[in-house]
């Protein structure tokens, strides 16, 4: 159950002690005998009645000092008192939510003529195993693309004979942090059109994920524009010795407060945005029994027919572990 609530209220009456009826946004999140902190207060409030989303409560409880509530301010709830002797509280608990993907196949056909099969290459032994090995490489550089960057069709997800069945990527499958400098939480940058990755830019967009879920960011993936950013955070701080003759501009991982990230460099992501990740709630799967494989195909002249085929999809859960950020300058 979310220990945290907002005010959903836009009249008060005056006074900072007045408002002992207090309307919120979800009234089932809090119970009797909860401890609330109303914003970035240390006035604490204790809720001695819930009538749907109305609560009543005891301003400054236990003479801590009152605060002045507002519309949307958020309220923590601290946590529940009960009363010694009384009887166990009704039970409460979330529905959980599947979320959902579709696969999608990923396909490469191979011919090799009988000729070319017989007469050894160039640096290739087995004309028909190098091609297979290309088309591999093809396919697993497109279902990066695709786990990056695909999108599933408005309408029949699940594919038909005339709709083509795609995954949803990552970009699109985050929806709950989608972060642009200047807007929400994330500070403006520092450069060309005030939207520069910076430190403080990376810092609070991981901050936000943190502190609205237990997840914590390990992996960041990123182009090429925004890794020479991250590269620039210790540019400053540089030094070299006479004596060295390697300069060594690179980080690859980033230690904040709130996770220890990897850097990951793809060129699939784009080039004004990066994706911030919990990797142990993703995962790219194929169907059951169907990973990349070579299947011969029936030969109808003078040559050698196959076909790889595989059928994936990523697997991305708790959506509101991960985060987007895109608008940076590029």
């Amino acid at each position: 159950m979310p220990n945290t609530d907002q005010v959903n209220q836009t009249v008060f009456t005056p006074g900072p002690l007045a408002a002992t009826s207090i309307t919120v946004a979800n009234g089932g999140h809090f119970r009797i005998g909860d401890l609330v902190r109303p914003g970035t207060s240390t006035e604490v409030m204790l809720v001695t009645n819930v009538a749907g989303n109305v609560l009543t409560v005891v301003r400054a409880y236990g003479g801590s000092t009152p605060f002045a509530l507002a519309n949307n301010m958020v309220l923590h709830i601290l946590g529940n008192a009960a009363l010694e002797g009384a009887d166990a509280p009704a039970v409460r608990f979330t529905n959980r939510a599947r979320k959902r993907n579709f696969t999608q196949i990923l396909t490469a056909s191979v011919e090799v003529s009988g000729s070319m099969q017989s007469v050894p290459g160039y640096g290739v032994r087995d004309e028909l195993d190098y091609q297979k090995q290309e088309r591999l490489r093809e396919l697993l550089r497109d279902l990066e693309n695709c786990v990056i960057n695909g999108i599933a069709p408005a309408a029949t997800p699940e594919g038909s004979a005339t709709v083509r069945r795609t995954m949803h990527g990552l970009m699109h499958t985050i929806s709950t942090n989608r972060f642009t400098p200047n807007t929400g939480p994330i500070p403006p940058g520092g450069g060309a059109g005030n939207n520069e990755l910076n430190e403080a830019v990376l810092n609070a967009a991981l901050r936000a994920v943190w502190e609205q879920s237990n997840a914590r960011i390990d992996t960041i993936v990123v182009g090429g524009a925004q890794k020479r950013r991250i590269n620039a955070f210790v540019s400053s701080s540089r030094s070299y010795a006479p004596d060295d003759d390697r300069v060594r501009d690179l980080v690859s991982v980033y230690e904040s407060d709130f996770g220890v990230c990897s850097i990951i460099l793809s060129r699939w992501v784009p080039p004004d945005a990066m994706l911030l990740l919990d990797s142990s709630r993703i995962e790219v799967l194929p169907l059951q029994g169907r990973s990349f494989q070579f299947k011969p195909l029936a030969s109808t002249g003078d040559a050698v027919r196959g076909q790889i085929v595989g059928e994936y999809t990523v697997e991305c859960r708790n959506e509101n572990a991960h985060a987007r950020l895109t608008g940076l300058a590029v």
